[in-house]
């Protein structure tokens, strides 16, 4: 397992001297057209800087995922402006999109694993979204990174001899082995046990802090609530808070 990580104090006023990974500005979305067309989301006004966690919560259908898939470039916005990775997002087109999402890491709740394939080799298959000039991951850097998450006698089984939070596990491997840039994680944790959820935010927060990357997740699991640098909440489309955190884990529970 992995060692216990004291998290690093993170001054804001120090992150905003880099650009923003995410900058979000008069954002509507909308679904539906004519007569059933229905806004969902309402003037997002956001940032998120290299380094930084962020929690996202908010009541189910407040436009946490909708957000959370916009800022991951697998739809395009409809009005306002949204820079992902020093893209704007809007108005691309489909493969622009597609390019964009090489340097994002996605976790969502669905597995989306390849049944034939083992947990390193799936794993691997992260290289099929880096950049083309990137070479491919090597098979020992997919098995370290699963032994970081506590699969390290799992490596080579495939899908349908692992549990769900192992399969939770493989495929957030996955999305972390190429250290993108912009790690989207959808309730990463819901699937796992105390000490598995601690292992994943753990390595998630030692990225965040070592490589600069920037990690925005969706969550209602408290006992995470201590790796974050900031909390945002989503209420009706809207978004209705937005704090920086500095909570000891005696507080969390509290939250």
């Amino acid at each position: 397992m992995l060692e216990s990580l004291v998290p690093i104090a993170q001054e804001h006023t120090q992150n905003k001297i880099l650009n923003p990974s995410v900058k979000i500005s008069g954002l509507n979305y909308y679904f539906g057209e004519g007569d059933l067309k229905k806004q969902v989301l309402y003037d997002i006004n956001l940032e998120l800087y290299p380094g930084e966690i962020v929690i996202m919560t908010g009541p189910s259908g407040s436009g946490k995922t909708t957000l959370l898939t916009l800022i991951g470039a697998l739809r395009t916005a409809h009005e306002g402006s949204l820079q992902v990775l020093d893209h704007q997002i809007s108005g691309m087109n489909k493969s622009e999109l597609v390019e964009v999402r090489k340097n994002i890491g996605f976790i969502f709740q669905s597995h989306n694993l390849f049944h034939s394939l083992t947990a390193r080799q799936n794993v691997q298959m992260a290289v099929d979204l880096m950049p083309r000039n990137t070479k491919g991951i090597p098979a020992q850097k997919a098995a370290d990174i699963l032994g970081k998450l506590g699969l390290a006698e799992r490596v080579d089984y495939r899908p349908s001899a692992l549990s769900g939070g192992q399969k939770q596990r493989v495929a957030i491997a996955r999305a972390l082995v190429h250290s993108p840039q912009l790690i989207l994680a959808d309730e990463p944790t819901a699937a796992l046990d105390k000490q598995s959820g601690r292992d994943v935010v753990t390595l998630m927060q030692k990225m965040a802090k070592e490589e600069g990357i920037t990690i925005l997740m969706v969550t209602h699991d408290n006992r995470i609530l201590d790796i974050a640098d900031r909390m945002i909440k989503m209420v009706d489309g809207y978004l209705s808070s937005d704090q920086a955190l500095n909570v000891s884990s005696n507080d969390v529970g509290m939250l």
